[in-house]
């Protein structure tokens, strides 16, 4: 009797063990993890340009190559036809700095002159990103953060 316990005890340890295998190998290829994404719109005044400022932390266990912004107006085609991973990929960059083992703090800031702000839509807009870690792996939020033009 006591040898089938110990047999059983094995086995269990055995699968156990390739399960945590299995869990630490599914970890290593995550894709990147968005956290704390906030956007900012300030309209320009009093002959000043306003600017957007977007802002994100991003995670993940094979580092971050790349960050991609694009800010869009929620009442627009966008909005029934998202911006795509191929599209993301030719909009703007974000500035990363490290902010802890697999994170970066990424910012992204553009000024808005009033000929801008004059010819963009009034109303919601959102912030679309797209996250690329150093495997290659990418994250894409359409909606990271959302901000008003008034």
């Amino acid at each position: 009797m006591s040898r089938r316990i110990a047999l059983f005890a094995v086995a269990g340890a055995v699968a156990l063990g390739s399960a945590g295998a299995v869990a630490l190998a599914y970890a290593g290829d995550q894709p990147p993890a968005l956290a704390h994404s906030t956007a900012r719109y300030t309209a320009p005044h009093g002959g000043q340009d306003g600017s957007l400022a977007f802002s994100t932390e991003v995670t993940a266990s094979s580092g971050v190559k790349s960050l991609k912004v694009l800010a869009w107006p929620a009442k627009s085609g966008l909005a029934t036809k998202r911006p795509t991973a191929k599209e993301m990929a030719e909009v703007e960059s974000a500035h990363c700095k490290p902010a802890g083992a697999d994170s970066v703090r990424c910012v992204y800031s553009a000024a808005v002159t009033a000929a801008d702000a004059s010819s963009s839509p009034h109303g919601s807009w959102h912030v679309a990103v797209l996250a690329t870690a150093g495997d290659g792996t990418t994250t894409l939020d359409t909606k990271a953060a959302e901000f008003t033009v008034r």
